[in-house]
């Protein structure tokens, strides 16, 4: 077995809640995530075969099976502590405009509505949960891996460091975190290279995440300008994305929803106020494929900055996905975000 330590530390408010909704450290997210993770590092080594991986997957991080083979997990995993989040006050944020509503929306609540509820009392967005882990809090992590899994976990480390983020909403950039070594453990900043990569309209082909995207060589990771705190960061990040959300391709024909799929259908449902009837029926959800990262500043690691990549893949057969539009939907987003207006920089990884 080869055994390694990190510290795991927020870099903006976590919601990571247990049993009773109360926000604590745990390991089950964790490993959820590693092994999230594990399936980009490896999927290029089976050619993308969902059930070589399935199997690959079942013998690293076990399986229980009903009257079948099950197997604990090889991998073990720990923290040094697991105490409970002592974020009860939320901040105040500046409020953004959002061209579909009446008033300024408070960029916060954006980006974190369901974790975070308008309080019409005080007229502020406050914590739906008791509380929350806040940014900066940190515990040890340390994992054991036998040795012949010792590289992919480590690649996968190396992808959660770069790109991971935990809790509710985290694809807006909640929870994201750093991992540090300690104790000697190799650093996570190796360079990644095209083996995690692939063309975007062929990802377009798994509806499962397996690859970050790239197009004409280029890949789809954006990042943006160093702020000196989460807030006024994560404020830049609900601008651009209600822009990239609003853009006139990502109108729908009337202010009341016609039960009819429309593009903006294709970012992520649901989609406040405009129902698709089949798959509200179906109580279908898309989670966006478009995701946020909080990580230090490359050279001022007392800054922050934010990453947008694509982990594209194709809506599941339940959406009945429309590939064609799919493709002009994510070419309009690419293009958005390239526009030197959004003030975004493309970045190797």
């Amino acid at each position: 077995m080869k055994t390694c330590s990190y510290q795991i530390r927020f870099l903006t408010p976590a919601f990571l809640g247990n049993a009773s909704q109360q926000a604590q450290w745990r390991t089950p997210p964790i490993k959820a995530l590693l092994r999230q993770w594990w399936r980009v590092a490896v999927a290029q080594q089976v050619r993308y075969n969902p059930d070589a991986l399935r199997e690959r997957e079942a013998e690293l991080f076990g399986v229980a099976a009903d009257g079948g083979d099950s197997h604990q997990s090889l991998i073990r995993l720990r923290l040094s502590h697991w105490n409970e989040g002592n974020l009860k006050e939320w901040p105040r944020h500046g409020a953004v405009s959002h061209p579909e509503v009446r008033n300024p929306v408070g960029s916060d609540l954006y980006l974190g509505f369901g974790p975070l509820t308008y309080n019409t009392a005080t007229r502020s967005t406050g914590l739906k949960s008791k509380a929350a882990i806040q940014a900066n809090d940190s515990a040890i992590l340390s994992l054991a891996v036998p040795d012949q899994h010792a590289d992919a976990i480590r690649t996968a480390l190396t992808l959660m460091n770069f790109y991971g983020t935990l809790g509710g909403r985290s694809r807006n950039g909640w929870g994201s975190f750093s991992l540090l070594p300690e104790n000697g453990s190799p650093a996570l900043d190796e360079a990644l290279d095209s083996r995690f990569m692939r063309p975007w309209q062929e990802a377009l082909q798994l509806d499962w995440p397996h690859a970050l995207g790239r197009d004409n060589q280029r890949r789809l990771i954006w990042q943006s300008a160093a702020f000196d705190d989460w807030t006024k960061l994560m404020r830049e990040l609900a601008q651009i994305k209600i822009g990239l959300r609003t853009q006139k391709t990502f109108e729908f024909p009337q202010m009341r929803p016609d039960g009819q799929v429309h593009n903006r259908h294709w970012l992520s449902y649901p989609v406040t106020t405009h129902k698709v009837w089949d798959w509200d029926k179906s109580n279908l959800r898309l989670p966006n494929s478009l995701r946020f990262k909080v990580r230090p500043a490359p050279g001022n690691p007392k800054q922050l900055v934010g990453v947008i990549f694509h982990l594209p893949c194709l809506p599941p057969p339940a959406f009945q996905p429309h590939l064609s539009s799919i493709e002009r939907v994510w070419q309009t987003v690419h293009a958005f975000l390239d526009q030197p207006e959004q003030k975004l920089t493309r970045i190797p990884a």
